[in-house]
């Protein structure tokens, strides 16, 4: 097998089959890619909807970013992990793209970010995700990695709550050459609708600087909690 594609999930049944169909297209023509859908228990029937568009379906005990890709990674069959989340969707032609890098020798990396909302604000913000600099990573751009170092490094820290992207890519960038693919993937704009786009990335700009600046976990999310909106339907992301 080789690449495993890992996708938490908790109540994304509205969404996760056109994903899924987009991945599986995607890796026609393409030999070992296997689509793992780590679903947190969830009650809308997301699971059922991942098995019938083509998924394998993992269950997770625990409702975590960070624990349910460690499950994925763990089931998976691939010598590249390549996570992404439910809400965001890979470049046309991403798993050649994502195979190719790891041939030029980076064994791990993700892309450029681009959002569903055509807001020139946001663009200007994910203009700098091309930069290969630590304050510009963030989940939605996805990543690749090999499973050797994945392992080697153990994986997602499960005891945070946040940031457990950025986190996982400073350890990876100590160890390999991180490259930033010059394709953009494209993730759901819903928070920034809710909240307003230039309110919330400035509140994400606060969250990324008390995270660098060694705030605890549970300050963070505190804040998180305190400012951002959420309107919490069947199709919310897995937190």
């Amino acid at each position: 097998m080789e690449l495993s594609i890992i996708i938490p999930t908790y109540q994304e049944a509205s969404g996760i089959g056109r994903l899924v169909s987009f991945l599986l297209d995607q890796a026609m023509g393409q030999r070992g890619v296997e689509v793992l859908v780590v679903d947190a228990q969830s009650t809308d029937g997301t699971q059922g909807v991942a098995r019938a568009a083509g998924a394998r379906v993992v269950e997770s005990a625990v409702k975590s970013r960070a624990v349910q890709m460690n499950v994925g990674a763990r089931a998976a069959n691939g010598r590249i992990l390549y996570f992404l989340h439910a809400d965001t969707y890979p470049p046309a032609g991403f798993i050649p793209a994502i195979i190719q890098a790891v041939q030029r020798g980076h064994a791990a990396g993700c892309f450029r970010l681009a959002f569903d909302l055509p807001h020139r604000f946001l663009q200007f913000f994910c203009w700098f995700t091309r930069f290969n600099v630590g304050f510009f990573r963030f989940g939605d751009q996805s990543l690749f990695v090999l499973r050797e170092l994945f392992l080697r490094e153990k994986g997602f820290k499960e005891t945070l709550l946040v940031m457990e992207d950025q986190e996982l890519v400073r350890r990876l960038q100590r160890q390999t050459r991180f490259t930033v693919l010059r394709q953009q993937v494209t993730t759901s704009a819903r928070k920034y609708r809710e909240n307003g786009v230039v309110r919330l990335q400035l509140i994400f700009t606060l969250l990324m600087c008390m995270y660098y600046l060694g705030f605890s976990q549970q300050k963070i999310v505190a804040v998180y909690r305190r400012l951002i909106q959420e309107k919490r339907t069947a199709s919310a992301a897995a937190e």
